[in-house]
């Protein structure tokens, strides 16, 4: 992204304007108050750890068949096709909350189902970087939030340069979104490596980095070896059905996870503000989250199910340390004291309505800033 004046990674952004501050001290006394008055711990349930055995399951044991089993192709491919279903399910919930904090209460088991990440190629390490230190504390600020970064073929933000072809972004989108998870296992995770050492996101000492770095190699020889070295050498298949398969499990899981994730933030409704010239935003922290994130299929069960409760984006960035299968429960509560207070509460009702939306904001960023217009 050309800076254009924008923050970067050096500047100092602060979230001030105190007089905002009773909005979230309100909001978190409620929301406790529902845990202790209902008795019941703010992190994984029955329902979660059922959920983790399930999604878990619906990854191993189709690959287990790819390699016990005689598949006809088309069997293979739709063994394939659930890995990747289960890829997706997995990132959003099961590690999604481990590497939050929001699984366990217990640090040690957090770290080890955070590890889940392994599954669709990635590293903790970045993740962490670009998802909880960026992101949450950055909320779709350009220059500091790398999730809304859309590199040099999308447009994501009304302050990143224009290109030509961004006009053409809305029919493209979807095809750079399946390859999310690909590029992950093979790519980015090495690019963000760098790109945090060399801006001092990455606070880790040279050891530290070297350790990292070797870790995130063996982690990537490990995941290719087994996820394709594994169904040639054991299971006897063929070399191409193989990356066949493997490229429609990559396909799918990506392109649900970065679906998921537009849908909260490159929607109709959230802002994108920047800082003033002394880095200070206009909003606190928790109002921040309220301008720049949405919700989408309240009380959809199966979709509040499987994306592990990312539909509830704006319950998720204020409570992070909250486990998913609660936002259902405490949505009401974040909404009816946001309009109380007089905050936005960005929702959209379906699915559906939310792609729609999102596709609206591709057209919209799209389209060539009105000063380039104006020559």
């Amino acid at each position: 992204m050309t800076n254009h004046g924008l923050p970067t990674q050096d500047t100092l952004v602060r979230f001030g304007n105190r007089e905002q501050a009773a909005f979230f001290s309100t909001l978190r006394k409620r929301v406790d108050g529902y845990f202790k008055e209902n008795k019941i711990s703010r992190h994984a349930d029955a329902r979660m750890v059922s959920k983790t055995v399930i999604l878990l399951l619906a990854y191993v044991l189709p690959f287990i068949a790819l390699l016990v089993f005689t598949l006809p192709i088309w069997g293979q491919m739709i063994m394939w096709a659930i890995m990747g279903l289960a890829m997706a399910g997995n990132g959003m919930s099961v590690m999604h909350d481990a590497n939050h904090g929001a699984y366990s209460s217990s640090s040690t088991w957090n770290r080890w189902i955070g590890y889940s990440v392994n599954l669709l190629g990635g590293t903790v390490h970045n993740w962490n970087l670009q998802h909880n230190v960026l992101h949450h504390t950055y909320t779709n600020i350009a220059g500091k939030d790398n999730d809304i970064e859309g590199a040099f073929s999308m447009r994501f933000d009304p302050h990143q340069e224009h290109k030509n072809f961004h006009k053409h972004q809305w029919y493209y989108a979807f095809a750079f979104y399946s390859i999310l998870t690909l590029y992950w296992g093979l790519a980015k995770d090495f690019v963000q490596f760098a790109k945090y050492n060399k801006e001092g996101v990455n606070r880790q000492t040279t050891k530290e980095k070297r350790i990292t770095l070797f870790k995130m190699i063996l982690i990537k020889m490990a995941y290719f070896a087994i996820i394709i070295g594994l169904p040639i050498a054991v299971g006897g298949l063929s070399v191409g059905v193989v990356i066949v398969g493997f490229l429609i499990m990559e396909v799918i899981s990506g392109l649900i996870l970065s679906l998921v994730f537009q849908l909260a933030h490159v929607v109709e409704g959230p802002e994108f503000p920047l800082p003033k010239a002394n880095g200070e935003m206009e909003n606190s922290w928790a109002v921040h989250q309220l301008h720049t994130t949405a919700n989408f299929s309240y009380g959809r069960k199966f979709i509040n199910w499987y994306v592990g409760g990312l539909n509830h984006q704006i319950e998720h960035h204020l409570f992070p340390g909250i486990c998913h299968v609660h936002y259902n429960a405490i949505a009401p509560i974040v909404k009816e004291t946001a309009e109380e207070f007089g905050h936005p509460y960005y929702e959209h009702k379906t699915f559906m309505l939310a792609l729609k939306s999102h596709v609206r904001m591709l057209k919209k960023f799209g389209v060539p800033p009105l000063d380039e217009i104006m020559g």
